[in-house]
């Protein structure tokens, strides 16, 4: 069990989301950041989807009612019992224990993971808050949380390699597939759209990001449409055209035409984008999206494996760029 000491800035408990509830007008929540919150749940042994708390630009200060191991994500600096520690690194805590962790120095989103995950009832099969139709709500100071079981031999002391650790920017190019109405902008507004810089404004939240900069033109067919629905990602553009994207508390339908959609393995970069951040587009096709995305899930998967011991890794220097290589590491008989 552990017990949130402090809890500075708006904190929930988190998954991968809800899945298969949409058509009832459910929206899928989940992690705003699901690489930087796999890698945090690997780091502790955990599988993908277990529940972990996410916070807001300042982690809690936590007190350890019973030993667990747990790991950070995120750009922060990190007491234990007030000795420094590291983010991206599984550590063992005893009952008494205190954590404190501090402001992220990049990045918007940070995680914290329990070997175990965090006991929680599910609602519609996930864990995920969703504060406006309170599926679960805001943490607190005093709040206490049950850990879920876990073996914790040989799962301190994990090491995400400096090379896989997620590196945030306030300034960033974005991959967007383009559509799905393309045809609500004229040529010029598709144009503006790919070639301006949009900065993320402080009316900004897990359900969307609010983008400042040139306006984008709509074609005769104006701004409005058949509500239809609203993947992770897509970018509205209303009669303002300033643009909108959804993530993940998006509601699951709506009536803006749609720009584009950003290719999901850049939707962390948005998440991870502090209003005043500056934003560009690029266009890419489905397939490239799709490839790009196939890649991130080989390493995450390489990753995971090497975390768990079953994967060696080592560095090769090819034409002056350092790489990272796995190899199969060979239990003994």
């Amino acid at each position: 069990m552990i017990e949130l000491v402090n809890v500075p800035s708006l904190m929930t408990i988190q998954d991968l989301g809800r899945t298969g509830y949409q058509k009832f007008g459910v929206p899928v929540s989940g992690v705003m950041d699901e690489a930087s919150a796999r890698l945090a749940n690997y780091l502790v042994g955990n599988e993908d989807n277990t529940p972990l708390l996410e916070f807001v630009l300042r982690g809690p200060t936590i007190r350890f009612h019973s030993s667990a191991v747990f790991a950070i994500g995120g750009d922060v600096d990190a007491k234990l019992n007030g000795i420094p520690i590291n983010p991206w690194e599984s550590y063992w805590a005893k009952r008494g224990d205190v954590l404190e962790v501090g402001t992220l120095k990049s990045g918007m989103y940070g995680y914290i993971a329990f070997a175990g995950g965090i006991k929680c009832e599910p609602i519609l099969g996930s864990c995920s808050t969703y504060i406006r139709a309170n599926f679960g709500r805001a943490l607190k100071s005093g709040d206490t949380l049950s850990l879920g079981y876990a073996i914790l031999t040989e799962k301190e002391g994990k090491k995400l390699p400096e090379e896989f650790v997620p590196k945030y920017s306030n300034e960033s190019e974005v991959m967007v597939i383009l559509g799905p109405q393309e045809e609500h902008f004229t040529e010029e507004g598709i144009k503006t759209f790919l070639s301006s810089t949009y900065e993320v404004t402080a009316e900004s939240d897990r359900m969307g990001y609010r983008l400042e900069g040139p306006a984008i033109e709509h074609s005769e067919r104006g701004a409005d449409i058949i509500t239809d629905a609203i993947p992770f990602g897509s970018i509205q553009v209303p009669k303002s055209g300033k643009p909108i994207i959804m993530l993940a508390d998006r509601q699951t339908t709506g009536g803006y035409a749609k720009i584009g959609v950003v290719a999901r393995v850049d939707i962390p970069k948005v998440a991870q984008t502090r209003p005043g951040g500056k934003l560009k587009f690029r266009a890419v096709s489905v397939e490239e999206a799709q490839e790009a995305l196939r890649r991130r899930e080989t390493i995450m998967e390489a990753i995971k494996m090497f975390l768990l011991g079953e994967l060696r890794a080592y560095k090769l220097k090819v034409f002056e760029e350092e790489l990272i290589a796995f190899t199969k590491v060979e239990k003994k008989r």
